[in-house]
């Protein structure tokens, strides 16, 4: 990624896995010869040396082709403003600064203070859940709204900083507060949502939020620091990510690049090692806390960054709860967490190491989900086995469990309990020879045909003699998804079969090596898919991350991932210039499609920013919020 859109927190900043698994290059010209389905790789196989058979690529100007979606296309473009399709209403719903209690001050950028900030909505919302009310209800006109704040951009939030190390401490504190999580309650009155500032539910929880460890970790003599001297207790969340919801209610957080919020010398402390494996460095920080609170100093406080970098669970209908931090689900770069229950009543969580050559995880809950038990499931993930996918050639998943006393998980190699384990899991799965991705972001089960779609954004460092089956492309600019299938159903199995879903990049362009739909349009194609969701019919939706600095827009694609329509992609939404989109989600009964709109105008500054978006008041800086998209009709969103 280059200039001017470079995104200030990209895992592409941090470290590498070393190479220590195999590759697949001799043998993938076999595999892509075994799959009938894919059509075309393009010329771009022929940089991989490879012999692909091409098709054509007739377009469909006018029609749906084969798809199940019937929303006209949005056309493919990059302006100041937000695009969704004819016959469709965005409503700007939550944004940076909007007041979530009562006694909350109204935005105002030129008086922004900590103060302030922690009763006001966050910064760059990320992940977005929709929980309807009551508890374990299915209404889809009221209920709770969950949504990360993942990072902050100073040179857009405060006037007159243009240096993104220059930010004084009254400055970092409202950074510092603008981070974490925030969860309202909503309710949908004709063809808006209203959000209720005096709902009892209503709660910020920021990095300062008192939060407990839990499972194999906690307790550890690692996690003990000078915040945390019992190494339970410990302090917030930040660097949310994605995340996902549980059957029995609450919100996963994922904690993602926690690396640029320290200060400090690694060199010579106890946990180099693990630091330099996570992306710590000496560099100068991107996010300047350890200036100025001790807290994110390492040199006062050295094993804190052991405390971030977990899955968080959040209870969002008991605004008095505790968040923990399941650690058995083990220490990366986590985009995000999603659920399942298995055939077998056992509680299955997927998610993906963001960060080129990383790797996705699967953790299976030891005991089983209780329907009817609301007590008995809030610590089901404490306990289980965490395992790593290898894929090779032949079409497999291979399951390798992370479980200590088992090689090589023992002392020989540094591993003294399963707390190492789950600490140093970058380290665990690089030992059993897990495949290296590229960049794997969401990770999400399809409702309705049980198979898990793994969302891989790019890997532009990946060379011609590292490709492999499932990455498949060298120099990987765009992207692409695969489709993993759990055995009869059975998501605890220690193998799976997969497939690829698409390549992403520009069908057209016979270097980008791009597959999908023969019948995709000029505007279907997409860059970079980050974050997705399926609706109640199980079809994809995927939010993208990338587009900008290919001089494109970020948007929404949709497509149906069975019948005539697989891999169609269909243009649904399309972001201000600068913005991501993020964590798209359904209501219940799919007439409401939520998503974020993070970092508009990134790249730009305070004084001449890019966009206004959404104001587009003189006085107002862009503002990143969350959107309520439904149709004019009040129809179900697609149809």
């Amino acid at each position: 990624m280059t200039a001017p859109y470079r995104h200030p927190l990209d895992p592409d900043d941090g470290p590498v896995s070393p190479d220590t698994a195999p590759t697949f290059y001799d043998i993938l010209t076999l595999r892509l010869s075994r799959r009938q389905t894919l059509k075309t790789l393009g010329a771009g196989a022929a940089v991989l040396g490879l012999v692909a058979s091409h098709t054509g690529w007739a377009r469909d100007t006018s029609g749906r082709g084969g798809s199940s979606l019937r929303f006209a296309e949005v056309p493919r473009g990059r302006d100041d403003r937000l695009h969704v399709p004819v016959g469709y209403h965005a409503q700007v719903l939550l944004r940076w600064g909007e007041p979530l209690f009562p006694n909350a001050p109204a935005f105002d950028p030129y008086r922004q203070s900590a103060q302030s900030q922690r009763l006001q909505f966050g910064y760059n919302n990320d992940f977005v859940a929709y929980l309807p009310l009551p508890r374990g209800g299915s209404t889809s006109d009221h209920g709770l709204l969950a949504v990360n704040h993942e990072y902050t951009l100073g040179s857009l939030m405060f006037p007159g900083t243009p240096r993104r190390l220059s930010r004084s401490a009254p400055q970092v504190a409202v950074e510092i507060m603008a981070h974490g999580m925030s969860i309202v309650e909503l309710r949908r009155a004709a063809s808006d949502w209203r959000l209720i500032t005096d709902s009892g539910f209503n709660r910020r929880i920021t990095p300062v939020t008192q939060t407990r460890l839990s499972g194999p970790a906690a307790g550890h003599r690692r996690m003990k620091t000078r915040f945390s001297p019992d190494g339970v207790t410990t302090w917030g969340t930040y660097a949310n990510c994605s995340g996902g919801v549980t059957p029995w209610g609450t919100v996963l957080t994922a904690e993602e690049n926690v690396q640029f919020y320290f200060a400090g010398d690694i060199d010579g402390l106890p946990e180099a090692e693990n630091y330099r494996r996570f992306g710590l460095s000496n560099t100068p920080l991107i996010l300047p806390w350890g200036r100025h609170y001790r807290r994110w100093n390492l040199e006062v406080n050295p094993n804190e960054p052991l405390h971030a970098g977990w899955i968080v669970e959040v209870d969002p209908f008991d605004p008095h709860s505790i968040p923990k931090k399941r650690t058995a689900l083990g220490r990366c770069k986590h985009e995000g967490c999603s659920v399942h229950i298995n055939n077998d009543g056992r509680v299955v969580c997927y998610t993906g190491d963001d960060q080129e050559y990383e790797y996705v995880y699967r953790f299976v809950s030891r005991d089983r989900y209780d329907p009817k038990g609301q007590p008995a499931n809030l610590d089901l993930l404490d306990d289980g086995i965490l395992s790593v996918a290898e894929f090779d050639a032949e079409g497999k998943v291979i399951w390798h469990p992370l479980v200590f006393g088992h090689e090589p998980f023992t002392k020989r190699n540094g591993f003294h309990s399963q707390a190492d384990v789950v600490i140093d899991v970058r380290k665990a799965a690089d030992l059993v020879g897990a495949t290296r991705m590229d960049r794997p972001e969401s990770v999400t089960v399809n409702p309705v045909t049980g198979s898990v779609f793994v969302v891989l954004a790019a890997n532009e460092l990946r060379i011609r003699t590292e490709v492999d089956a499932a990455n498949p492309r060298a120099h990987n600019r765009f992207g692409h998804i695969l489709e993993l299938i759990p055995p009869d159903g059975d998501h605890g199995a220690p193998k799976f079969h997969w497939e690829l879903f698409l390549l992403a990049g520009d069908p057209e362009n016979p270097a980008h090596g791009a597959r999908y739909h023969d019948h995709v349009s000029e505007n279907g194609w997409l860059i970079s898919p980050d974050n997705c969701t399926f609706d109640r019919d199980g079809r994809l939706w995927i939010a993208t991350d990338g587009a900008n600095r290919h001089g494109l827009a970020d948007g929404v694609w949709a497509s149906d991932v069975s019948g005539p329509g697989r891999a169609l992609t269909r243009h649904f939404l399309r972001a201000p210039v600068g913005a991501e989109v993020c964590g798209p989600f359904f209501t219940p009964d799919n007439t409401t499609f939520f998503c974020a709109i993070q970092h508009p105008g990134e790249g730009s500054t305070y004084k001449n920013p890019a966009t206004r978006w959404p104001d587009f008041r003189p006085d107002h800086p862009p503002r990143p919020a969350v959107v309520a998209v439904t149709k004019e009709d009040g129809g179900v969103i697609g149809t």
